[in-house]
């Protein structure tokens, strides 16, 4: 009865102790970042030399990129199409991150970014969102004084410093004079073909009566 008790027991604890840690774990991958208030749609601002915008007034790094809003959270991140709300977890850093200086806030209120004035734009949030894609292709901001930065050229893949190579000359075949030698016209060694002389046919005598002549001959005999 006591060992019965005591299995009792001892199952109900492994069945009952995995169930807190489990809803720890799913608590915790559940939780959203809280929503940030604006008192007005934010405006942001481009990051010279790339197409990465920032809001620069909201105490949180809160980015727009590719058609997404990007929030860090506690060492995770976070995405969604509102700027306020709608936060869904993102399993790794963004690629766009490794292009974000960690001084950009400050370069911000000194109006300086490499040491050069920057006088950046400020853009609602609208214009951002809709006009995004196109300002990207069509390099809107290189030809907006770039990026309000004097001097300045972006280091995108398309503009990357590359080595031209140039076409080498083609190498004229060596030619070689082949004589072909042209097959001579065979002699055909014409046999005097040797005409037989006939050979006189001897006339056989006719059989039948004797001619005269030979007639009195044999008499004679």
């Amino acid at each position: 009865m006591k060992k019965l008790l005591f299995g009792t027991l001892l199952l109900a604890l492994v069945l009952v102790l995995p169930i807190p840690t489990m809803a720890r774990v799913d608590v915790n991958v559940g939780i959203s970042p809280p929503p940030i208030v604006f008192a007005a749609p934010p405006e942001l601002i481009v990051l010279p030399g790339t197409y990465i915008y920032v809001v620069p007034d909201a105490d949180a790094d809160i980015f727009f990129y590719g058609g997404w809003w990007w929030r860090p959270w506690q060492g995770r991140w976070y995405r969604s199409h509102y700027y306020n709300s709608g936060w869904g977890y993102y399993q790794s850093v963004p690629s766009f991150y490794s292009g974000v200086p960690s001084s950009w806030r400050n370069d911000y209120r000194n109006h300086r970014w490499g040491g050069q004035q920057w006088n950046y734009q400020r853009i609602p949030q609208q214009q951002v969102q809709r006009n995004w894609q196109g300002w990207e292709k069509n390099k809107h901001w290189e030809k907006q004084n770039s990026w309000g930065v004097q001097g300045l050229k972006p280091q995108t893949r398309s503009q990357q410093p590359y080595q031209t190579i140039q076409p080498k000359s083609p190498v004229k075949p060596q030619s070689r004079e082949v004589r072909t030698q042209q097959p001579r016209p065979q002699s055909q060694k014409v046999k005097p073909q040797v005409q037989k002389a006939a050979k006189p046919q001897q006339s056989k005598p006719k059989k039948g009566k004797p001619e005269k002549g030979q007639k009195e001959k044999k008499d004679r005999k």
